[in-house]
């Protein structure tokens, strides 16, 4: 199993209420349904307001690294992740679990 888990930053000036992320966190929420390779899909927005906080996480679950791929590429994801780019930058990690 591959773990995947993303952190988003929204950029300065952008708020959660903003339609554009509103819009991003809701695609990105109906992913888990969407694309065959996710085991396991959460995604939330960080409770806490530290300043070295992230604002969103995604954490998901694939079998191995061609699901792994296969999810990067898949137009669903694609599309939802192309939504953040407008607004925030983000960090990845995946590993083998």
């Amino acid at each position: 199993m591959i773990r995947h888990l993303v952190l988003f930053k929204l950029d300065d000036g952008v708020e959660r209420d903003d339609p554009r992320v509103v819009a991003g966190a809701e695609a990105f929420r109906e992913l888990g349904g969407k694309i065959p390779e996710l085991e396991f899909w959460e995604c939330a927005w960080n409770i806490t307001d530290r300043p070295i906080a992230y604002d969103f996480a995604i954490n998901a679950a694939v079998a191995d690294e061609d699901a792994l791929k296969r999810y990067i590429e898949h137009p669903e994801h694609r599309a939802a992740a192309g939504q953040w780019r407008e607004f925030a930058t983000w960090v990845i990690a995946d590993y083998p679990f």
